[in-house]
Formats: structure tokens, C-alpha cells, sequence
């Protein structure tokens, strides 16, 4: 094989979905999706042949075994074969349906014929090897707190998305009435996406701006002007090292929507944002995730 991927198969209860979410985005797996199968949960990852090898995957599946012996659950089942290329690409796609989130979107599959006579917010997504689909809870959190804040009459704010992935709360801000985004990723796979998704939903560069980089590119994008809003959907432990950068590209009025942090996380993080000048307005919770709703002091 020229060029061949892991498909990791993991099958085990509903409730143990989300922790063997974030095992698999840690382990470094790209496309990651789930199917309700009678009383379990099927979830399908893949990881390219070049990132791993057997003995790294006996040890995810070692450690799917024990988060589910820690909190008293039968320990998922785990198997992992080799696929081509060309398979990988549309293996994944064939489970991933349209997701209603919130009371106004609908994130759609771009490769489906878009649905007829919806009143929802229709958000064509594509997310290639980019971490959000719309099926993850902290994507869905992060959603729903943008909806939120539209409804409240927030007025075509500039947003900064940080850790943008495929681009899908860029894409949700600007099709509820952003003035500006400004979407980074330190993964060049990811800005490649979020520019795809961009022109899916004829999201103009003018409007959203995607580029490589991490929050410290913010303020030559923005040409040094704070902005009115942060987006930042990623790793607990990287948020905490932005957090203190945060204040640099805020004013008085600027919010944020953070996610991306375990429920056990949260007063840590709580604590780090009000170091740092931060309110946490509201606190969204969703099976093992949580959301921050937060404004400056």
C-alpha cells in the first residue's frame, strides 16, 4: 500500500462515548464518528499507517479499558485494520447524518442533497481530516452559545476563532451576522478545510478570514484592533496557556465562548480566567463537557 490508514473500531456503552471521544482526538485520530447500535455505542476513528503503531494501539485500547473500569462499565471492545487511501476519505462519511443543534442550525453533510422546507440555518460542512462535526457536544455547546448570544441582538461582532479546525463556529458566526472573522489553526490540514467549508457555504474572505497561525496572529490580522468576540473550542491545557494572551486582542466589551474542558476541569479553568479579567457569565454542561460563557471584567 502506497499509502494506508487505521480504521479503529470501538464498540461499548452510550455513556463511556464522549471519554472515548476525547481518547481518540488526543491519540491524534482524524474523521471520528459515532452510531447507536441496540444498547452500545459504535465508534469509528481513523489514523494514518505513518502515525502509529500495534503496540500504540494495544495501548489506547488498554487505556478505553480502564476509563471504563474506573467508572464501573463493561470495558469496550477494540479492533483496528488497515485501509487504502482512497477508502479512508469516504469510509467515515458513510455514518455521519445531518445534526439539528439548537433551535436554528442544521449541520448538513455536503456530499447530501440539502434538505427541503427547513427553517433552519442550513451549515454545509465537509471537515476532511479537521476536528468538527457538529456531532461532538463541545461543537454543539459552542453553537448553541452563538445562537444565544445573536438572539440577545449582539450586532455583527468581530470574532476571533482560535483552534478553528473545519472551520464549522467561523462558518455558524457568519451565517448568523458576523461583521468579521478572523479563523486560525496551527494545523495546515485544518486551515485547508475551513477555506474548503468557507466556499461551501459561500462565505465570502472578506467576511472570514482563515489563516495558519495560533491567537498571537490575531492582532496583524485584525491590524492591532481588539475584537468583540473569542472563539476557542480546544484542549483544556492549551486554553489555559492562551488564556493570559487573551487580554491583548480584548476590550471592555469582548466576550468568549470557551470549550473544549472536562467537567472535572472546570474550576481550574474557572479560576484561570478570573486571574486573568475574565467573568464566567454561564456554564453550559453536556454529558462530560462543558461550555464557558464569559465576558471581561
Amino acid at each position: 500500500m502506497s499509502s494506508s490508514w487505521w480504521e479503529i473500531q470501538i464498540l461499548g456503552h452510550p455513556a463511556l462515548e464522549e471519554t472515548i471521544f476525547w481518547r481518540l482526538e488526543n491519540f491524534g485520530c482524524r474523521g471520528v464518528v459515532s452510531e447507536a447500535q441496540a444498547d452500545s455505542c459504535l465508534m469509528r476513528a481513523y489514523l494514518h499507517q505513518d502515525r502509529v503503531q500495534m503496540l500504540d494501539l494495544a495501548a489506547l485500547s488498554l487505556w478505553l479499558r480502564q476509563d471504563a473500569i474506573a467508572i464501573d462499565l463493561p470495558p469496550p471492545g477494540t479492533r483496528w485494520h488497515l485501509i487504502e487511501e482512497e477508502d479512508w476519505s469516504s469510509s467515515w462519511k458513510e455514518h455521519w447524518q445531518p445534526t439539528d443543534i439548537g433551535d436554528r442550525f442544521i449541520v448538513y453533510p455536503a456530499w447530501l442533497d440539502p434538505p427541503q422546507g427547513s427553517d433552519r440555518i442550513l451549515l454545509k460542512l465537509d471537515p476532511g481530516v479537521a476536528f468538527g462535526t457538529g456531532a461532538h457536544a463541545t461543537t454543539q455547546l459552542c453553537l448553541e452559545s452563538l445562537e444565544m448570544r445573536f438572539s440577545l441582538g449582539e450586532e455583527h461582532p468581530v470574532i476571533a476563532d482560535i483552534g478553528c479546525g473545519s472551520g464549522i463556529l467561523s462558518i455558524g458566526a457568519a451565517l448568523l451576522g458576523a461583521k468579521k472573522i478572523y479563523a486560525v489553526d496551527v494545523d495546515p490540514l485544518a486551515v485547508k478545510a475551513a477555506r474548503a467549508n468557507q466556499a461551501l457555504n459561500n462565505i465570502s474572505s472578506e467576511i472570514m478570514v482563515v489563516e495558519e497561525g495560533s491567537l498571537d496572529r490575531i492582532p496583524s490580522l485584525a491590524n492591532h484592533q481588539p475584537v468583540d468576540a473569542i472563539l476557542c473550542n480546544i484542549l483544556a491545557e492549551t486554553i489555559v496557556e492562551l488564556v493570559p494572551q487573551m487580554s491583548a486582542i480584548a476590550a471592555p466589551h469582548t466576550w468568549g465562548v470557551i470549550s473544549g474542558v472536562l467537567l472535572e476541569q472546570a474550576k481550574p479553568m474557572a479560576d484561570v480566567l478570573e486571574q486573568h479579567g475574565w467573568i464566567v457569565a454561564t456554564l453550559w454542561k453536556r454529558q462530560e463537557w462543558c461550555c464557558f460563557n464569559i465576558r471581561r471584567s
